[in-house]
């Protein structure tokens, strides 16, 4: 502008001559023009200034500082389950899915607009519309809500949010009748209104016709936050049965558990995500929820969003890789609940685990309930973690391997007479000596083949420091149930495997009073405290191992995913876990490794799991039989706990059959070979003895 003025003062004074004074004096008035018209002009544009500033400051700088960056989030995929082989177990199973993302401040009545236009084209399931969830529905129309106002005595002289109280309670107190599509137009809005700011619901996760996907996606830019999404639910390729060991999640229907939705709503969780609700799947739901994508959005003063970017594109659960094999597990179940079927009587269920007794890992673990009142069967593999068994003889392993340690008998001076005990005129013995006219010398091992009662009580008065006489009274102190179950909790029976299933049980205790002395001879034998199979199948894998106990496990590793969607690489793996060692000497133990090998293999004509000798390669184990009750009917409970091979065991069984009939035999022998036969052809190929 100065170089404008420059030059035209230059080029005007050279047109003029200087000695005419007329056209000389009109340079001034051209310049002084030109300027007065730049000053009005910047005095229009300052004053304008002025004004935007004096009157729509505040407004302006309001504006720009609530233009604000804000995350939304969205679902992705759960992790999946495998088999040891790498076998699908629990997949997701992909369904189209309309969704919802709820606006900044959002408020009732746009979500009203946007669920009354969504469903003219969606139908949803209606049955968990509550009366309050529609009344709220109804009174977020204006309109609607001035109506029924208008039926309150008074109405005006209440604030807003008290008019809206009892209109809402005028609704509820006379029963207001909605139509169908009011009710289907109600249960979007209540999953609408239920969404957080930014986060993602689903308004119909599953069974959405192309019709209706069509008709939502011709008009979503009238239904603000409204999307065509993708839901997954969980599938089991080889069978349902596993869901008793896998557990379930939450449905988009059933929405988060009631019990925890606080404390996953903190986490991150939107109302109707999916969540595990048991066992596997909720033991490990860190791992298996994944990680949801984030969108920063750009919100400015008015609530709208500017600007989307999506930051992370979210990451799928990762898997979890078991220990469990799928065909062995699968034939296991059909096993167990084959030998229930055929069991009758007022047998309750049948229970078996099998499990690699050098690392702890599950190979299998199967379970059936049933009502003796309706004969009727269900799958329940977790009632060998969580259902107490009175186990019988199986236990005697653990009773000899605790007097060895407390050094009452030794490999080489342990003999005593297996005869009828009377204590007080209560008179217990062995299966085969009833009557005393079988009386025998038994050193430890033998007593296990045989599995004599009264040898066990023999040694748990010794324990005790308690001179038997023949008919006296039992006056042993009480703190022999605490020395008893000491032993027999360093092999796992009576306390937590630890296995990481949740709801595992520690079994049940019998009374430990003066009045119950005599049961601590029943507890010698296995015939007074309850246990669980899995307790059963990690004391038997303590013994076969060396005495190192280890904890169970059923999860292997946790892997990733691979680009083409397959198990990925592992993440992280279970190393064997050692809870306690048994502190015992090599002699001590073969003592008893010695006595569980005669029970299948020996000579004696009482041994007791002669029927197993033919499984090859060759088991050692303990059979149990207890003297049981059924709602005051007398039955028996059979059990099993083994291993395999007898010189380097790879494997244990473990079984419980309980309330059988009085005239069961060998149930449970006869499961046990079934049982090996599966593993040695579906697991591992058979190695030599």
């Amino acid at each position: 502008m100065k170089n404008f003025f420059t030059n035209l003062f230059k080029r005007n004074s050279k047109s003029k001559p200087d000695g005419n004074k007329k056209s000389g004096s009109q340079i001034p008035f051209r310049l002084n023009f030109l300027f007065i018209i730049v000053a009005v002009l910047f005095a229009l544009l300052i004053g304008q200034l002025a004004y935007l500033q004096v009157m729509y400051g505040t407004k302006f700088k309001a504006e720009v500082n609530s233009t604000d960056n804000t995350t939304e989030t969205n679902n992705v995929q759960r992790g999946m389950v495998f088999d040891s082989t790498g076998k699908v177990l629990v997949g997701n199973k992909a369904h189209q899915a309309i969704t919802y993302t709820k606006g900044i401040n959002t408020l009732s009545s746009e979500i009203y607009t946007t669920a009354t236009a969504l469903g003219k084209y969606l139908s949803v399931p209606t049955s968990s519309l509550t009366k309050r969830q529609a009344a709220d529905f109804y009174l977020s129309n204006t309109t609607q809500l001035r109506q029924i106002e208008k039926k309150i005595p008074n109405i005006s002289q209440y604030s807003s949010d008290t008019r809206y109280d009892k209109a809402l309670a005028y609704l509820l107190k006379n029963n207001m009748h909605y139509t169908k599509q009011q009710r289907n137009d109600a249960t979007i809005f209540a999953k609408m209104s239920s969404a957080y700011q930014l986060s993602t619901t689903y308004i119909k996760a599953s069974s959405v016709s192309s019709k209706e996907i069509a008709e939502v996606g011709e008009h979503l830019s009238s239904m603000p936050g409204v999307k065509v999404g993708t839901s997954w639910s969980r599938n089991y390729p080889n069978g349902s049965s596993i869901k008793s060991i896998i557990g379930t999640v939450s449905s988009e229907k059933t929405g988060l558990p009631s019990d925890r939705v606080n404390e996953l709503l903190a986490e991150g969780y939107s109302r109707n995500d999916s969540v595990g609700q048991s066992y596997l799947e909720e033991q490990y739901e860190p791992v298996l929820r994944g990680t949801k994508s984030q969108t920063e959005v750009e919100v400015t003063g008015n609530d709208k969003i500017s600007k989307e970017v999506k930051k992370y594109g979210g990451k799928k659960g990762d898997n979890l890789q078991l220990t469990i094999n799928a065909g062995f597990q699968k034939k296991l179940q059909s096993l167990v609940r084959s030998a229930e079927g055929s069991a009758g009587g007022y047998s309750t269920g049948t229970y078996a685990v099998v499990m690699n007794p050098n690392t702890g890992g599950i190979i299998g673990i199967a379970g059936v309930d049933r009502n003796p009142s309706t004969g009727k069967i269900t799958d329940n593999a977790l009632g060998t973690i969580n259902s107490s068994i009175v186990m019988g003889s199986v236990v005697k392993g653990a009773t000899v391997s605790g007097a060895l340690m407390d050094k009452v008998i030794t490999p080489t001076n342990s003999t005593l007479t297996d005869e009828v005990i009377n204590v007080g005129g209560v008179k217990k013995s062995s299966w085969f000596n009833k009557k005393g006219s079988a009386n025998i010398a038994l050193d430890a091992s033998t007593a296990l083949e045989v599995s004599s009662n009264s040898y066990m009580m023999q040694l748990a008065m010794k324990e005790a420091k308690f001179n038997y006489v023949s008919g006296s009274a039992l006056n042993m102190k009480t703190s022999i149930f605490n020395k008893l179950r000491g032993y027999f909790n360093q092999f796992g029976l009576g306390v937590k495997t630890g296995v990481d299933l949740p709801g595992e049980s520690t079994g049940l205790k019998g009374s430990s009073t003066k009045k119950y002395i005599g049961s601590a001879l029943d507890l010698s034998f296995g015939n007074y405290d309850a246990y669980t199979v899995m307790q059963v199948a990690q004391y038997m894998s303590t013994i076969a191992n060396g005495g190192y106990r280890l904890q169970p496990h059923v999860l292997s590793s946790i892997r990733g995913t691979s680009a083409s969607g397959k198990l990925g690489a592992v993440q992280d793996s279970i190393t064997p876990n050692i809870l306690n060692q048994i502190d015992m000497t090599a002699s001590e133990r073969k003592v008893v490794t010695d006595g569980l090998y005669d029970v299948v293999h020996g000579s004696n004509t009482y041994k007791t799991g002669g029927s197993m000798s033919s499984i090859s390669p060759g088991i050692s184990g303990k059979t149990g039989t207890a003297e049981t009750f059924y709602k005051g009917t007398s039955t028996v409970t059979l059990s099993l706990a083994s291993y395999a091979p007898s010189k380097h065991p790879q494997v244990v069984v473990a079984l419980a059959m309980p309330n059988l009939g009085e005239d069961a035999e060998d149930n449970n022998m006869q499961l046990a070979k079934k049982i090996y036969s599966a593993y040695w052809s579906m697991v591992q190929a058979k190695p030599t003895d």
